[in-house]
């Protein structure tokens, strides 16, 4: 089917579903396949439940009475669709990715420019190659700016999103080790993150740079360029205080914002940058951020009973790990204690770079310090301060054996370790 008319299907629908638990009346089902399941055979689930029509890429489920639309790849025509969709909308879209902070900093934008704009923004960290189709999808003839979140552990995944997305502006938050499985190493981070330059820098289209990250300079040479930082470029933004959540000034205006840690300042940072480009009064930028509160583990603080928690568990990687390290053993606090889970999808590097945390922790005493995890449990440590559990079955055991009380706390690890579950022991 051309995809012409297949966008005149999605336009009489209410929408786009791939998931059969989550159909709406009159949606227009589009069935993905993965390794272990062919979305195929929910076709006819997906009718009973009252969609509109499905696309299918397997003949066996496809139906000559008009309910199901056949066609070579589900995926491809999902994004075919979705770029289609784009280019009907003609609207300004904001592409952003980056090693650490993407989904924060995607949250902070939106939370600024929808006090002027009706915005769109990628849901949770729906950032792959379904997940910014289903953002485009989501946009509509009222959304006036689109935020769009890009992931990617491999080469050529940004270049790909890029081109379906078709963004007018880009913000790369920070290049650092993250993903090096896919990407080899940290020239190859860059040289990936950077594919969303050179889509920008090939149509002719805008860049967001913090003036303070060297690597975004060198990079986006020769292109359109809105820069921010301390006391450099167009929009300078002031990091006024950071004892506990950070406080920052802009246009002579203080802004108090819910997030911990100096690294999430560029985070801040680029959202109010980007928010007074677009011509968002100071009033509404302070409003945004003020009113921005993280959820989902991300940079949250919590207090249960007597201990006082810095919840940073939804990922981890070295750069974010021993970012989060620094600014811990900043906060002037006597009881201290970090529990620190394994950092995933690190490849050949993962022994050394789990070593490398291990080795700051010696050398820069912060506090107790519990780590959990197979790649951890390998390491060498010295010092009676750390302790190290293989499963997080030893690491219930400890808690519970003497659960910390009084204490500042730091919990941080890759999504996979679910270090959340530490809350229902403390």
């Amino acid at each position: 089917m051309k995809i012409a008319n297949l966008y005149k299907v999605y336009k009489a629908s209410s929408g786009i579903c791939t998931d059969t638990r989550q159909i709406k009346n009159e949606c227009l089902f589009i069935a993905l396949s993965g390794e272990s399941f062919n979305g195929n055979t929910f076709a006819q689930e997906a009718l009973d439940k009252g969609a509109k029509a499905v696309v299918v890429d397997d003949k066996k489920y496809h139906k000559t009475t008009g309910e199901t639309i056949f066609v070579k790849n589900s995926l491809k025509s999902l994004q075919n669709l979705a770029q289609y969709h784009r280019k009907q909308l003609g609207l300004k879209i904001i592409a952003l990715t980056g090693s650490n902070g993407k989904t924060t900093t995607k949250e902070l934008i939106n939370a600024v420019l929808s006090q002027k704009f009706t915005t769109t923004a990628t849901k949770g960290n729906l950032n792959n190659h379904i997940g910014v189709p289903l953002t485009l999808l989501s946009m509509n003839s009222d959304t006036e700016i689109g935020i769009v979140e890009m992931g990617a552990n491999h080469m050529g995944e940004i270049k790909a999103l890029a081109n379906l997305a078709l963004p007018d502006y880009g913000y790369i938050t920070n290049f650092g080790k993250a993903h090096l499985e896919g990407f080899g190493s940290i020239e190859g981070v860059i040289k990936a993150k950077t594919e969303l330059y050179s889509f920008l820098k090939s149509n002719n289209k805008h860049v967001f740079i913090n003036q303070e990250d060297e690597q975004q300079i060198i990079s986006s040479n020769g292109m359109n360029r809105i820069s921010f930082g301390t006391d450099k470029g167009e929009y300078k933004v002031e990091l006024a205080d950071s004892t506990k959540e950070l406080i920052l000034k802009y246009d002579g205006v203080m802004i108090q914002s819910n997030l911990v840690g100096v690294y999430n300042y560029p985070n801040l940072s680029a959202a109010i940058a980007i928010g007074a480009y677009f011509g968002v009064e100071i009033e509404l930028i302070k409003k945004g951020i003020e009113e921005y509160i993280p959820t989902n583990n991300r940079s949250q603080i919590l207090t249960k009973e007597t201990n006082t928690i810095l919840m940073d568990a939804y990922n981890a990687n070295p750069t974010s790990m021993l970012a989060a390290l620094k600014n811990f053993k900043s906060i002037h606090k006597e009881n201290k204690v970090l529990f620190l889970g394994d950092m995933f999808e690190l490849g050949n590097d993962s022994d050394e770079e789990h070593q490398n945390i291990v080795d700051f922790l010696t050398h820069n005493q912060i506090g107790r310090v519990f780590l959990v995890g197979k790649n951890f449990y390998k390491t060498n440590i010295t010092g009676d301060f750390i302790e190290k559990l293989e499963t997080f079955e030893d690491l219930k055991a400890a808690i519970t054996a003497q659960p910390p009380t009084n204490a500042t706390i730091l919990i941080k690890g890759s999504r996979g370790m679910a270090l959340e579950r530490i809350l229902e022991l403390i």
